[in-house]
């Protein structure tokens, strides 16, 4: 679907995601649209009340049996409803979903990590169907795993997998931060894939942004996916620049020949085009 826009929202709550959920009701009357979120904070602040620990390695949420019930009831109940129900209310015909609904997502257990797994494929007749009639997905991060155990899944994650395996012509994650920042602490308004690692590797990107880049870098080099943007979520007409600014976050592109200039370990150094980054 080549004007199909996909957007991970940056909060989950309806109250710091006003503005965002505002413009996709608008922009869903132009052309198709997905929403992914995550859930983060909640889910946390669940597993706090009932005296479960929260872990995170290489910025990914360690999932057990007993917190899974906990994120799965979070994040497709709780968060999931909200932001449907935001979304309505501004008009948008929104339909709540998971991975786990349909088939959707294909994903496979992250070893190390407990019930987590990471998206290899998608089943895109049910998004398909709604898609054609109008309708706005909003998708929780769940999906069964190769044994069909429903798995926790990171948010960024998801929407790399649909923007891939639908075919997206834009991939905006939504962020905190103004996009990937350089080791002087500015924006890198560029980043090619070859480069990020670089990157990862001497620490200018790291904690929970490692994940979130490496997730934009498999969605922009894989079959699909035209560009992928990771912006500030809470700046003005977010959505809309992230769409129609090429200086407005940082775009995530594939190898090519110009090149940019990005701090790093306290010097400038060369990289090639492209920029990503933070933490879900």
């Amino acid at each position: 679907m080549s004007d199909l826009v996909i957007v991970k929202l940056g909060g989950t709550t309806v109250t710091s995601q006003a503005a965002v959920l505002t413009e996709v009701a608008a922009l869903s009357r132009l052309r198709p649209m997905v929403v992914v979120h995550g859930g983060g904070v909640q889910v946390t602040e669940w597993l706090t009340r009932l005296g479960l620990p929260t872990r995170f390695e290489d910025g990914l949420r360690v999932t057990d049996e007993a917190s899974i019930e906990v994120v799965a009831a979070v994040l497709r109940g709780a968060v999931n409803t909200a932001l449907v129900a935001a979304l309505r209310e501004r008009g948008a015909d929104a339909v709540g979903l998971s991975g786990v609904d349909g088939g959707l997502l294909v994903a496979e257990r992250s070893p190390g990590k407990g019930l987590v797994a990471t998206v290899v494929g998608v089943r895109r007749a049910l998004l398909d169907a709604l898609l054609v009639d109008g309708r706005v997905a909003v998708v929780a991060p769940l999906a069964l795993d190769e044994t069909g155990t429903v798995c926790n899944v990171n948010a960024d994650d998801v929407a790399a997998g649909l923007a891939r395996g639908l075919g997206a012509e834009r991939l905006v994650l939504l962020t905190d931060t103004d996009g990937v920042l350089g080791a002087d602490g500015k924006r890198i308004g560029r980043l090619a894939a070859a480069d990020a690692e670089a990157l990862v590797a001497d620490g200018t990107i790291g904690s929970g942004m490692v994940p979130k880049v490496r997730f934009a870098i498999s969605a922009v080099t894989g079959v699909g996916a035209g560009s992928v943007v990771i912006a500030d979520g809470a700046a003005p007409r977010a959505l809309e620049r992230a769409l129609a600014d090429g200086d407005f976050g940082t775009h995530v592109v594939p190898d090519a020949d110009d090149t940019i200039r990005a701090a790093n370990a306290g010097r400038s150094t060369t990289v090639r085009a492209g920029a990503v980054r933070e933490p879900r």
